[in-house]
């Protein structure tokens, strides 16, 4: 019997916490909808802050050209370099410059660009809100009869919007000088020879889906950083948990958002 009882008391406490655990889904479900949501009502109506807004497209776009200026510049010269003896061996190498630009304008490019902004912009954002959540400035804020969310949240989820494609754009032609400098220093290919190759490989369709998806990135990367810190928990704890949860959470999303706009674009090429 008291055997019966104990596995009757674990069968009901294992329900509670499954129970209590849908909840909590549902309701971190249901904040990110109104989150979200809001920033739809908030965008298309006045009063905008204009200054802040042209603050966070600076902190986002031109403070972080030096990291995505050598990340993409190395890029380009690695992927050149991994990708001639393939191309050699089936004598493709004069091949290489379009082969570059196919993937480095609908992949790598966004991609790249995308994950180093959700690291160093993400990130940030998600620790800056966080500090002002655990030392009570936004709820100061919101005493002041000032709206927090379109000063703090619209302000930044529109700078990454806006920045993360001009940075995108950037990284491609960053990447393309160094596929261009490895190519003609291997195959001495003038720069007027690489960048028409480069032109003739790729579409119109190429160019929209690359901004098309920089779009998506840029406002995943600024809702979900601004997400996290704003509901970040209280403490010292709680600001670098957003921070951390803000890269992750945003990578994770990127790459999904990735699978899928290929998954379209692809079947649009068909078509």
């Amino acid at each position: 019997m008291d055997y019966s009882n104990r596995e009757k008391d674990t069968t009901r406490r294992r329900k509670y916490f499954l129970t209590r655990r849908l909840d909590r889904l549902f309701l971190e479900l249901y904040q990110i909808y109104a989150f979200v949501s809001r920033f739809f009502r908030e965008v298309f109506f006045p009063p905008y802050e204009w200054r802040e807004i042209i603050k966070q497209c600076y902190e986002v776009g031109v403070k972080s050209l030096p990291l995505i200026s050598i990340t993409s510049f190395i890029i380009g010269i690695v992927f050149t370099n991994q990708s001639r003896p393939s191309l050699a061996d089936f004598g493709a190498a004069s091949l290489l410059p379009a082969l570059i630009s196919v993937a480095i304008v609908r992949a790598m490019g966004p991609l790249v660009t995308a994950i180093i902004a959700s690291g160093k912009v993400g990130s940030s954002i998600g620790a800056e809100l966080g500090s002002m959540r655990v030392t009570e400035q936004i709820d100061a804020m919101e005493v002041s009869a000032t709206n927090p969310y379109k000063f703090l949240v619209v302000s930044r989820v529109l700078a990454t919007t806006l920045m993360i494609p001009a940075l995108t754009m950037y990284t491609t032609l960053v990447a393309l000088l160094g596929g261009y400098l490895n190519v003609h220093q291997n195959e001495l290919t003038t720069i007027t020879t690489f960048f028409t190759q480069v032109f003739e490989a790729i579409t119109f369709l190429d160019i929209v889906a690359n901004t098309v998806k920089s779009v998506l990135f840029g406002f995943t990367i600024g809702m979900v950083g601004c997400y996290k810190g704003y509901h970040s928990s209280k403490g010292t704890e709680g600001v670098g948990k957003a921070a951390n949860s803000s890269v992750v959470t945003a990578m994770f999303l990127i790459f999904i958002e990735e699978l899928l706009t290929m998954q379209i674009i692809n079947a649009l090429r068909v078509i």
